[in-house]
């Protein structure tokens, strides 16, 4: 009999494969979780996959629905635009912090190593979690944890919706560039440049994800 550590781990691995599945467009929106594939592709029983499947509708990625089961989480055109413009909202914040206390060397390095591996990456999975990594780092610089806490809540819906702007091609390409860029304004104290190309980066996120939506 399996112990409740491993079976928390094997949730949480289920759980992980599942959002990947869905950040990467394997399943989509409206799309049903059928538990017994799961239970079958892991060896185990379903109750690891209800778990897994009751923690991914916490991170806003699954809903149950009454007579179907658990879904993929299909999101509103308000919902999407409204997560963007929060993030959005929470970065400007953010840089009028970092105008005030100025920048950190050491978080500056940790964005520098991250935009290396994001250059090597064509995994759209793997590219969106890198990508949150770099702006969780810049949010981290503002030294407000109620900026970090609020802009960690948004947490995978974000990723999912970022991950639409990643699959038009070129786009990985163009953020690349704009990274870049963050990190020469960041070294530069170009600060007031830095919050305009944020703005902008974002404006391009929400016009990229419009354009896939009404398509």
């Amino acid at each position: 009999m399996k112990s409740k550590f491993e079976n928390n781990a094997l949730s949480d691995s289920i759980a992980k494969h599942i959002t990947e599945q869905i950040i990467t467009g394997e399943l989509k929106p409206g799309e049903k979780l059928v538990e017994h594939i799961y239970a079958e592709e892991y060896g185990t029983s379903r109750a690891p996959v209800r778990e897994a499947i009751y923690l991914l509708a916490i991170e806003g990625l699954v809903e149950r629905i009454p007579r179907k089961g658990a879904v993929v989480k299909e999101y509103t055109e308000n919902e999407i635009y409204d997560l963007l413009e929060i993030r959005n909202m929470l970065e400007n914040m953010g840089m009028d912090r970092i105008k005030k206390h100025g920048t950190n060397q050491n978080l500056l390095e940790e964005m520098k190593q991250i935009l290396m591996q994001m250059k090597s990456m064509d995994n759209v999975y793997t590219y969106t979690q890198l990508n949150h990594s770099f702006h969780m780092y810049l949010i981290m610089m503002s030294k407000s944890e109620t900026i970090k806490n609020m802009y960690l809540r948004l947490g995978w819906p974000l990723l999912r919706v970022q991950s639409v702007s990643f699959t038009n091609e070129g786009n990985i390409e163009k953020s690349i560039t704009e990274h870049e860029l963050i990190i020469q304004f960041l070294e530069e104290q170009k600060l007031d440049e830095l919050s305009k190309l944020l703005a902008k980066h974002n404006e391009d996120v929400i016009l990229s994800v419009q354009k896939m939506l009404r398509s």
